[in-house]
């Protein structure tokens, strides 16, 4: 295959793609066959998501025979997780989107880029990811790309399509593809059947879910309104300085946690940031179900696919500007409180149910209803367990 440049005129970074290949499930038992979406997974649309990974790189060996390791044990990991290995496709007659298991396999590439890692700008990745490090192409709802640096350090960025899963059922992927390429036992055994999730007959559900969610199409989603300045930022904040946030933030003496407390850092930080034509603005966190609707066997853990609902907050711009944390972590509570449990959950399925065909959006992620801030964590996700036998990660992060 030839060498593909992803370079543009007058830039410095320059990534050539050197080799592609589809890795495809090596015992694929499994007769080829679709998966509807479940109403959960239909709420979380078609977003691409990506993780983004850094390695000081292999102590010997070629580049290439470490792309090569990579992909023998990605080959095992489909063969669990066999969704990952078909295609997206949307059903003539519902209307909405389906998996196709038909062993299609995963793209995975190699690339070389002409700079050390140092010469990344960490703080502004965006010029670097958007289409040189981070792979697109809609036929693969797998796509893998390691890139070489000139100092002997790599990157992996790992893309899948929403509808495949959340962060919990795509953090389970790459932990047992990690666990097989060290030749460990995988700690996850996916459950993959995605009828767990089914309406209630009939279906019923609070209306405060007509004020929050919407129904919406692939147009909707890409017409997402932009912001006037678009830019990606990656910070590190230190572990004491969160700590710090969480004590100002239970100074009534109700403990919050650091989600909360960071988030009324953040939300209170934003309303500074606001016009003052604007009075209101909101603040949006990602809830995952497994835990809240099975919360004592907590069976559904390794369930893979989407399980995430939208919790939305808003609050008056002035009072942000002036009320402590504390103030604002109950705030939050509150919010994040109203949808952290079964019943929620319940009347979530229900009202997907009754909004069919189609997707589903939260009105916040589509922009709808002012300015807004979406805040998720990933402090389950795993990032030093990402060792694929050349060592762990010196960093990892999602790149939205």
């Amino acid at each position: 295959m030839g060498i593909e440049d992803l370079t543009t005129p007058n830039e410095q970074f320059n990534v050539q793609i050197i080799r592609k290949n589809i890795v495809k499930a090596g015992i694929h038992s499994v007769h080829p066959h679709p998966i509807p979406l479940s109403n959960l997974d239909l709420l979380s649309g078609r977003f691409p998501v990506t993780y983004f990974y850094v390695y000081s790189g292999p102590k010997s060996g070629s580049c290439t025979s470490m792309v090569e390791a990579l992909e023998s044990p990605l080959a095992r990991t489909l063969d669990l997780y066999y969704p990952f290995a078909g295609r997206i496709v949307t059903n003539l007659k519902t209307e909405e989107p389906e998996i196709i298991c038909d062993n299609s396999g995963a793209l995975v590439m190699e690339a070389h880029a002409n700079i050390p890692l140092a010469g990344l700008d960490f703080y502004n990745l965006n010029q670097y990811l958007q289409g040189k490090l981070v792979p697109i192409n809609n036929e693969f709802p797998l796509q893998v790309q390691v890139t070489h640096y000139t100092c002997g350090s790599i990157s992996i960025t790992f893309t899948f399509d929403h509808a495949l899963g959340d962060a919990s059922a795509l953090g389970n992927f790459l932990r047992s593809w990690s666990e097989l390429a060290r030749g460990k036992p995988i700690s996850c055994v996916p459950i993959l059947q995605r009828n767990h999730f089914i309406a209630r007959s009939p279906p019923t559900y609070h209306s405060f879910l007509d004020d929050n969610y919407i129904s919406c199409n692939m147009m909707d989603i890409l017409d997402i309104p932009a912001n006037d300045i678009t830019i990606r930022r990656l910070y590190h904040i230190d572990a004491l300085q969160i700590d710090r946030l969480q004590i100002l933030a239970s100074a009534k003496g109700v403990k919050r946690t650091k989600i909360e407390a960071f988030s009324a850092y953040i939300w209170k930080i934003m309303a500074t940031t606001i016009g003052e034509s604007i009075t209101h603005c909101k603040m949006g966190w990602l809830v995952d179900g497994r835990t809240r609707m099975f919360p004592e066997t907590k069976s559904m853990k390794n369930y893979i696919g989407n399980v995430l609902s939208v919790a939305t907050g808003e609050a008056n711009i002035c009072y942000l500007k002036g009320a402590s944390l504390s103030d604002l972590g109950e705030i939050v509570h509150g919010a994040i409180s109203k949808v952290a449990n079964e019943a929620h959950f319940l009347d979530l399925i229900d009202w997907i149910e009754c909004h069919r065909p189609g997707l589903m959006l939260a009105k916040i992620v589509l922009g709808r209803g002012g300015p807004c801030l979406v805040l998720s964590s990933a402090g389950r996700f795993p990032v030093a367990e990402l060792d694929f036998g050349f060592g762990s990660p010196v960093l990892g992060t999602h790149w939205p």
